[in-house]
């Protein structure tokens, strides 16, 4: 009887050498993948709005295209801060030259794309910054099968990607 436990113990740790590892690093290498593929989207993304200095239909749906081909739902989130024009002027006490100030407020996801919706663009002038935030919300197959095996509470690491950039050019 005990020659039986033994082998039926030694049959269930081989299949899961054999079968679950192999498993748990093919979903490791998949959301790796998933990390670049995000990463690179979210950079070339800043970095066309800030070329172009604007936010087109055509462009953030080109963005959301390539976040949904890594077969994960993702969170995005843009933030704008708008360059205000010069609002005063402060002189400076070791200098009597007067300085202009810079005061930036920021746009949002929402206003942001509920001016996509109305006009089509969102225009932005040169030294505003912008900034996208991409984080995935559903649980893949490597962070359930960690959870799985090693009882992690969450969702275990999130596939992440953030880019910012200050805008080099007045969108016409």
């Amino acid at each position: 009887m005990s020659d039986s436990l033994t082998t039926i113990v030694a049959i269930l740790i081989a299949a899961i050498l054999m079968f679950a590892f192999p498993l748990m690093t093919i979903a490791d290498r998949n959301d790796d993948i998933a990390q670049t593929a995000v990463s690179a989207a979210v950079t070339e993304y800043v970095n066309t709005v800030r070329n172009e200095g604007k936010i087109t239909n055509e462009n953030y749906s080109a963005f959301r295209q390539k976040l949904d081909s890594t077969s994960n739902s993702y969170e995005v989130e843009m933030e704008v801060k708008v360059k205000s024009s010069t609002i005063g002027k402060k002189t400076s006490w070791t200098s009597s030259e007067a300085v202009g100030a810079s005061v930036y407020y920021d746009e949002y996801t929402a206003q942001i794309e509920e001016k996509l919706k109305t006009s089509g663009v969102y225009k932005l002038k040169e030294g505003d910054i912008f900034s996208v935030t991409a984080k995935n919300t559903n649980k893949t197959l490597s962070q359930t099968i960690k959870n799985a095996f090693y009882s992690i509470t969450g969702q275990g690491t999130p596939i992440t990607a953030q880019a910012s950039g200050v805008i080099q050019s007045t969108g016409n």
